[in-house]
């Protein structure tokens, strides 16, 4: 395919990961407000739950919506995957935000273990972010004239 029938495809993904990216950080943010307020035995706000449950699938679309840009994209305009290191990091996040989502609706007093889980993968989900990012900047650059 001719490559400016693609810009438009590009700059959806750009406007997709600058906002994963932001309901990671909010994600962060409020899941730690969350953590004080059960660590002093405080019930958090109102509002605070159903917020990070939202920026959480949020987050969730947003990498789908990434990784389906991505496979037309690549497949587009190469007509086949695994050009570059990109394919493995920005799989690597979809792995881990499901990872994620799937053991945040198994937090509660029968799986002790899920919060953990949860916390866990998302230390390393900041890690895959960062990875994702820097390979997928190396593959724009492919793209620009």
């Amino acid at each position: 395919m001719d490559l400016p029938s693609f810009l438009w495809l590009w700059k959806i993904a750009a406007w997709s990961m600058g906002l994963a990216s932001l309901a990671y950080v909010l994600q962060g943010v409020s899941g730690f407000w969350l953590s004080k307020q059960r660590s002093q035995q405080k019930p958090p706000p109102g509002w605070l739950k159903p917020f990070h449950y939202l920026t959480g699938i949020t987050m969730v679309l947003l990498v789908l919506l990434l990784l389906t840009i991505g496979i037309v994209g690549t497949l587009g305009h190469y007509g086949s995957l695994g050009h570059s290191p990109h394919l493995l990091a920005g799989l690597s996040v979809v792995i881990l935000v499901l990872i994620s989502a799937v053991s945040a609706t198994q937090i509660g007093p029968k799986h002790p273990q899920a919060r953990s889980l949860h916390v866990k993968t998302n230390i390393i989900l900041l890690l895959a972010f960062i990875c994702v990012s820097l390979t997928g900047w190396h593959v724009v650059q492919q793209y620009l004239p």
